[in-house]
């Protein structure tokens, strides 16, 4: 019996893990109090609850369809859209221990307090808030693309028009399979016809089932429901059940796979050889080693300013507690990553040509590998992986609103009153992750979007931690700029018809034909083209053009090739600021273009913060003093131990002089202790040990 495209039995275990979810929201609910239950779990978090808190927390279900979208349309070098997070990991080492040392509850709190002004707090709420809706949309997308990819319409279900759609989406796919080896004249029209409705999104491989819409309505009140119950105590303990759930439909599909495509072996006689390639081809990848590192280094700006950082290491019991389940947490995480990433390589051989939409491949592959019940483990799967993390930031968000918000406007009131507004707080920020999600197709726009968008505020957080001479008006100044740059020209040209029918923002950089030697392929010898598997071949491979200023340039009418072009897609600020400088982009690869826009993200924030602090006024010594003598003083065991401690330090800031790396400097970065060398230094052994068993994945033959 079949509901909606889907067996009784998944939509049973579906109904049954909904339930589980409530029922300890309810549960969790009986135990907060006060805020700091609800926003902190009272602090009493230890490691066991620290490590799920941290895995469930970071993962997310959109995470996995990113990895295995972009390794789907780009080789095992797509996997660095999300694993380049894996060298991100040993500096939360650090990040943990400023956020659970700074005793603070959110991070606007952070700069209330660090630079003395209620506005920067204010304004760091109102940015992270408005953000929140991005990072809402990417969770109901993942999932409801993945329902919908389990839920397809039969062709005899489908309209005319769906059918129409889904007939040329293969016609386009035979062409485009066959266009290395030249088309005749009327197949090339016709190909440039069908592509340039491909990047307008009319063409599909599939019609779905399931109502987008309404599926993010339910998956918000489920969401909503135990989240306002019990706070961030619910999400510790839901993200316990849900992180066993991750690790279920991160594991499933690979077996199956497997032994579908006919083992390792099989896999790579089913894709090229570039495909495995660890770092990108710089020729047929998007993600050169150069673009992987300017990705990193704009994440590194970026992940400090994240809300939920404030909240999940002042859960914790104490600095090493919330270290070690933050550096577990993660670690554990990047290990799963290499199935999502064997999965992708998976979904090359098995499924290439066959959508219209990367983002659909994971619920495709569940669709097409499993069978009834394992099809409901996988979507609890994917559901918990989202909801993990939407419940601790939902929280987050809320004491963001609450603390830096509401609060500054309405003191003095009862624990209940500000406990009711902020569960209407997580219900907005859940409503707003619909408008999003209902807007924006593209998970890819918004996975490039949240790498830059963060440093607006994280490189000022950065440097706050470390260097007193940072100063308030430098802050302010550096946020305006960089928001025009990252977010308001990119949105405001995407809308305008002055910039998307601007020529010079129309330019795209040169095709290019590179022949590439590979080893041939199963298709390679049923085509004639090879006389057995591996056997090498060298193959004419045509790179596009690609837009320089947007990210992409499309006929207005396909069918017209004289038709006017216009830009869709972002609008990259960046390259047009460069391009002021006389800087020509049109020989650039994509790689390389995203490359310099990365690097522009990471570096021009600290820029202008140095500029800038150097000639305006800084914070009162007397507060700094205050500041960094809670930032130097260890978390005690008890309050009491905690009161005493802290008072001492304020009364003998200059006690801590010795302590530091460079005395009597503005620089408050404290020696290297040895528990710095060993959870620091190891986590850089650990990011070797994953690479390690990344590379022996794509080795194995």
């Amino acid at each position: 019996m079949y509901i909606w495209g889907m067996h009784i039995v998944d939509v049973g275990i579906i109904i049954l893990y909904v339930f589980v979810i409530l029922w300890l929201g309810k549960r969790a609910a009986d135990k907060t109090k006060n805020r700091s239950d609800f926003f902190l779990a009272g602090r009493k978090l230890g490691k066991f609850y620290q490590f799920f808190l941290n895995f469930g927390c970071s993962t997310n279900a959109d995470q996995a369809v990113a990895v295995s979208r972009e390794i789907y349309r780009q080789g095992i070098g797509g996997m660095w859209i999300q694993y380049l997070v894996l060298f991100l990991t040993p500096f939360y080492w650090y990040t943990t221990y400023f956020f659970r040392r700074v005793r603070l509850t959110t991070i606007g709190d952070y700069f209330t307090e660090r630079f003395k002004s209620k506005s920067l707090g204010a304004s760091y709420a109102v940015f992270i808030l408005l953000l929140s809706f991005l990072g809402g949309g990417v969770s109901y997308m993942v999932a409801a693309k993945t329902m919908m990819a389990m839920t397809p319409k039969s062709l005899e279900e489908c309209s005319y028009e769906e059918r129409t759609s889904i007939e040329l989406f293969r016609e386009f796919q035979d062409l485009r399979s066959r266009l290395g080896e030249g088309l005749a004249p009327q197949e090339q029209v016709l190909y440039e016809e069908l592509n340039e409705k491909n990047k307008r999104g009319e063409l599909h491989s599939f019609i779905s089932h399931t109502d987008p819409l309404l599926f993010y309505f339910i998956y918000a009140i489920i969401v909503g429901i135990y989240t306002m119950l019990g706070g961030f105590r619910a999400a510790a303990i839901t993200d316990t059940i849900q992180g066993i759930l991750i690790i279920t439909f991160s594991l499933v599909l690979i077996p199956v796979g497997l032994h579908k495509i006919g083992g390792f072996s099989g896999l790579h006689a089913s894709v090229p050889d570039y495909m495995f390639e660890l770092f990108g081809s710089v020729t047929m990848s998007e993600y050169a080693w150069y673009t992987i590192l300017a990705m990193v280094l704009a994440n590194l700006v970026s992940i400090i300013a994240v809300a939920p950082g404030m909240q999940t290491a002042g859960s914790a019991r104490d600095e090493m507690t919330a270290r070690f389940g933050m550096i577990g947490g993660m670690f554990f995480k990047r290990f799963i990553m290499i199935f999502w990433a064997l999965a992708g390589l998976l979904a090359i051989g098995l499924y290439t040509g066959m959508l219209h939409d990367p983002d659909l491949i994971w619920g495709f592959m569940s669709k097409d590998l499993l069978v009834p019940g394992a099809i409901g483990l996988m979507l609890v799967g994917v559901l918990a992986a989202n909801m993990s993390t939407l419940d601790a930031s939902a929280v987050s968000y809320s004491a963001l609103f609450i603390k830096n918000l509401y609060e500054p406007f309405k003191p003095n009131k009862s624990e209940k009153h500000y406990l009711i507004i902020g569960r209407i707080a997580i219900a907005v920020t859940l409503l707003g992750g619909i408008v999003v999600a209902v807007y924006v197709g593209n998970l890819l726009e918004l996975f490039k979007y949240f790498i830059s968008i963060p440093a607006i505020f994280g490189a000022s957080i950065w440097l706050g931690f470390v260097w007193r001479r940072l100063t308030k008006p430098a802050v302010f100044i550096q946020v305006v700029i960089c928001l025009l740059i990252y977010a308001v020209i990119p949105n405001l040209f995407m809308t305008l018809d002055w910039s998307k029918y601007n020529e010079y923002f129309l330019l795209e950089t040169k095709p290019k034909i590179v022949i590439i030697t590979t080893s041939a392929l199963n298709k390679d010898v049923k085509a004639g083209s090879a006389e057995y598997v591996g056997q090498s071949l060298e193959k004419q491979h045509i790179i596009e053009p690609t837009g320089i200023f947007f990210d992409r340039v499309a006929r207005t009418d396909p069918a017209d090739p004289t038709s006017a072009k216009v830009g869709l897609g972002r609008f990259h600020a960046e390259i047009w600021v460069l391009s002021w400088f006389g800087f020509d982009f049109s020989k650039f690869t994509k790689a390389q273009l995203v490359a310099v826009r990365f690097l522009f993200d990471a570096l021009f924030p600290f820029l202008f913060l140095f500029l800038i602090s150097f000639v305006t006024k800084p914070v009162l010594k007397s507060y700094l003093d205050r500041f960094f003598a809670k930032m130097h003083t260890p978390v005690q065991k008890t309050p009491e131990e905690e009161q005493k401690a802290l008072e001492y330090s304020y009364r003998n800031p200059s006690k801590f002089e010795k302590n530091k790396l460079f005395p009597g400097s503005n620089w408050e970065i404290l020696k290297p202790t040895k528990t710095d060398f060993l959870g620091f230094g190891g986590s850089w052994i650990l990011v070797g040990v994953i690479i390690l068993l990344l590379w022996l994945m794509v080795s194995i033959k």
